[in-house]
């Protein structure tokens, strides 16, 4: 986060409005993130909301689940209505307290277990060589499109069993459900983002449906497992099942797309960081939690207060919802030296990305296979690649990352 002149950044922090933002402030969040945790680090809003970017309050909330609510039913209800959107977003793991996450999560976490992610590996490694193999044909490749967002795409719908053919609405839907969840919607947006939750549930009732039919008592997919439920008995419910299912899609592509994408980007722009994990590509796993800090694919939570609380002296009324910066967290000063320098030797390396306490992302294993495993491939086959021509960032606040990077594969 390059710091500002005080008086700009004393200006920055005074006036930021998450609903009204800076024109620049997509691009480069990084100067208006130092300036609010430098001059105003629990900043309320014009809507009576905070922000908080400092990394040490962070983690304190994530810890406090019961003053710091995940469940979203009183704010969706009021920003989407009785529709598809609020229905899934009330229903899927992210945003929702114990009981329920506890139960939804311990269920997901069972499917998702070391076994099943490790029988998953052979199958990536042979897409990303397939990927690869495309690119080295044409000598040129999208990084987003050809490559980034094809490797998680694929990932989910093998652990959803979605047949091959059905998989081309999947990042669609995706984007669209995401992209409901900015701070300020368009009627276009919101409209998007309601049919893909309807289209997509269509899809998973017939596939869920025609899973039970034929699923075996030794199935191993993932979709089979969260059917099965738990060896106790305990199961999700068909709705619960459901829009658990998109959010699995949801939080496994959007995150890894920014993570691989983000990831060869910022070695482009670093040479001599990306000359070293070349050299020694031993390091990729810390390579891979340094591209997390520095590019944080999800750049904001959130959480509601359940009482009347305080933060750093600034009291907080019960109800008061509170935006979590990520990114800036990631940037802290006071938990990271020199934290704008990207280091792909760091340690410790105690970012926030996949967020932390009870609400950690239930997904961070695979998300981190996959990373390691496409850009660590990527670069032993294109030691030099090069980016050739404007990258095309995506107009989102709350997920950061590209929707094209045009390279030159060598």
């Amino acid at each position: 986060m390059p710091s500002l002149p005080p008086d700009r950044a004393r200006e920055i922090a005074d006036t930021f409005d998450l609903k009204h933002l800076p024109a620049d402030f997509v691009v480069d969040p990084f100067p208006s993130d130092r300036a609010l945790s430098e001059h105003a680090p629990v900043k309320r809003l014009p809507d009576g909301s905070v922000m908080l970017t400092r990394h040490a309050d962070l983690e304190a909330v994530y810890k406090d689940t019961a003053t710091f609510s995940s469940d979203k039913k009183i704010e969706f209800g009021a920003k989407y209505g009785p529709t598809p959107l609020f229905e899934h977003h009330t229903t899927s793991l992210v945003f929702n307290d114990p009981p329920l996450h506890t139960r939804v999560r311990r269920i997901l976490a069972g499917a998702l277990n070391p076994r099943a992610i490790a029988a998953m590996e052979p199958a990536l490694v042979a897409l990303v060589d397939e990927l690869l193999d495309r690119a080295e044909a044409r000598g040129r490749i999208d990084l987003i499109e050809d490559f980034a967002s094809a490797v998680p795409i694929e990932v989910i719908g093998n652990l959803l069993g979605v047949p091959h053919t059905d998989r081309g609405p999947l990042r669609g839907w995706s984007l669209a459900i995401l992209g409901a969840l900015e701070p300020v919607l368009t009627p276009e947006q919101e409209a998007r983002g309601n049919a893909a939750v309807a289209d997509f549930l269509a899809y998973l009732e017939g596939l869920v449906a025609d899973r039970r039919r034929d699923m075996l008592d030794t199935e191993e997919d993932v979709l089979s497992r969260l059917i099965a439920g738990e060896g106790s008995g305990e199961r999700l419910s068909e709705k619960e099942l459901l829009h658990n299912c998109i959010f699995l899609l949801n939080a496994g592509h959007e995150t890894t797309t920014n993570l691989i994408g983000n990831g060869l980007v910022l070695l482009a722009q670093w040479p001599d960081e990306k000359s070293r994990l070349v050299a020694e590509p031993g390091r990729i796993k810390s390579a891979i939690e340094e591209i997390l800090r520095y590019e944080s694919s999800n750049q904001l939570g959130n959480r509601i207060t359940t009482v009347a609380t305080s933060i750093d002296g600034v009291s907080l009324a019960a109800g008061t919802p509170v935006h979590l910066v990520i990114g800036a967290a990631n940037r802290d000063p006071a938990q990271f030296s020199d934290p704008d320098r990207f280091d792909i030797t760091r340690d410790p390396n105690r970012h926030l990305a996949f967020a932390s306490g009870p609400h950690q992302c239930v997904g961070l294993t695979l998300a981190r296979i996959e990373g390691r495993i496409a850009i660590g491939r990527f670069l032993a086959r294109f030691p030099h690649y090069t980016l050739d021509g404007p990258a095309v960032r995506s107009p989102r606040a709350r997920f950061r990352g590209f929707l094209s990077v045009p390279a030159i594969a060598r």
